[in-house]
């Protein structure tokens, strides 16, 4: 009897080997030649993902920025209320006139004035951020019924502030090099980097007197030691800029977000999603096509872009404070009641248009091209 259960024994253990045995590769790097299969799940903080990520988010500011350096040119030169371009604020005419004016002085290359600073901020600070987004995330967020709307939002907005904290002093340098309109002078990156530093960071009011030995003493003091600090002065506006970047950043991951969500829904997934790649990580979601992509961004952009367009406008005057008055440091309040005694409540939205003209497609391109980075990169 046991003898006539052997065969059936051996059928199934070679039945069961067939099953398990792959294909002979034709050398021995066939199999890592393939595209990776990631079967377990992620760990975000590798430093394998960490670098893919950094490099998806650099070029995505890369490309974002490249895409609308003319526009950002002229929109800075309407936000620091330059004296040279005041008449064309406030219509498209203006705008197309800025840059046409721009373009007859210093040919194409004034539309890009300022662009090789703002590529060596924007890499890596678009690097830190989406970096800081996926860890403080991966931290914030830890399953499906942690997907919360206020989570997202400190996600972005932790990010955001991180990013911007090692790359300020680049973004200060970008705005002086694109303020300036004078044909015949033109600052080198090292000039005006020696500028910014030796400005003073407080001036002694005309008409001031001293009621004392003390207070004369204190006042030299306080200007030795501001004088020496000059380093300080490439993070002037940081302050709004870290008021700013909360409804900025904050708002712009939200959005994006959640418009993917609602665009992948069951009722729409066919028609706004691609089918996964063989190298996805367990539990990504799908990928979304071109237009619906480009849509979640770009609505991203408008709405933080409304969120945050005051405190950038006067983030824009503190940073060129000493490029067009006494180089005294004003604050954010004194920086917002000269705004509003000069143009009124409208003045801190001057430029906006523009500004919607810039970002929407701006964010679009950046989380576009970040989306489609993660997916070549299986992450």
């Amino acid at each position: 009897m046991p003898s006539s259960h052997e065969p059936r024994e051996v059928t199934y253990d070679v039945a069961r080997r067939a099953r398990n045995q792959k294909d002979p590769a034709v050398c021995p790097t066939d199999d890592e030649a393939a595209i990776p299969k990631r079967k377990g799940a992620q760990n975000k903080r590798s430093l394998d993902y960490v670098w893919r990520s950094g490099v998806a988010g650099g070029m995505a500011g890369s490309v974002a920025k490249t895409i609308v350096a003319p526009l950002d040119r002229v929109k800075i030169l309407f936000q620091a209320h330059n004296p040279h371009f005041v008449k064309y604020t406030g219509s498209w005419f203006g705008v197309a006139r800025a840059m046409r004016e721009i373009y007859h002085q210093d040919g194409a290359t004034g539309l890009y004035r300022g662009h090789s600073a703002t590529l060596l901020r924007i890499f890596p600070y678009a690097a830190i951020k989406f970096i800081a987004y996926e860890q403080i995330r991966n931290l914030i967020i830890h399953s499906k019924d942690q997907e919360t709307p206020i989570r997202r939002l400190l996600s972005g907005s932790l990010a955001g502030v991180t990013s911007v904290f090692f790359t300020y002093p680049l973004e200060v340098i970008r705005v002086r090099l694109a303020y300036e309109t004078r044909k015949d002078v033109r600052s080198s990156f090292r000039s005006i980097c020696k500028r910014i530093y030796n400005e003073q960071a407080y001036n002694k009011p005309l008409g001031t007197n001293y009621t004392s030995e003390t207070a004369a003493a204190a006042t030299t003091a306080v200007n030795t030691i501001a004088h020496r600090g000059g380093l300080i002065n490439f993070y002037r506006g940081f302050s709004s800029t870290l008021l700013g970047m909360i409804p900025y950043a904050g708002m712009s991951f939200l959005t994006h977000d959640t418009v993917g969500d609602i665009l992948r829904h069951s009722k729409f997934a066919q028609y706004t999603t691609l089918p996964k790649s063989e190298n996805a990580p367990p539990g990504k979601a799908a990928p979304l096509r071109s237009w619906a992509e480009l849509m979640a961004g770009g609505c991203a952009g408008l709405i933080s872009q409304t969120a945050s367009y005051p405190l950038e406008v006067i983030r824009r005057r503190m940073q060129v404070g000493g490029a067009v008055g006494d180089g005294h440091r004003l604050r954010i309040g004194e920086t917002a009641k000269l705004i509003m005694r000069e143009r009124g409540f409208r003045g801190f939205f001057v430029g906006l248009t523009i500004g919607y003209v810039k970002v929407v497609p701006m964010t679009a391109a950046a989380f576009y091209t970040y989306e489609r980075f993660k997916t070549w990169f299986g992450i």
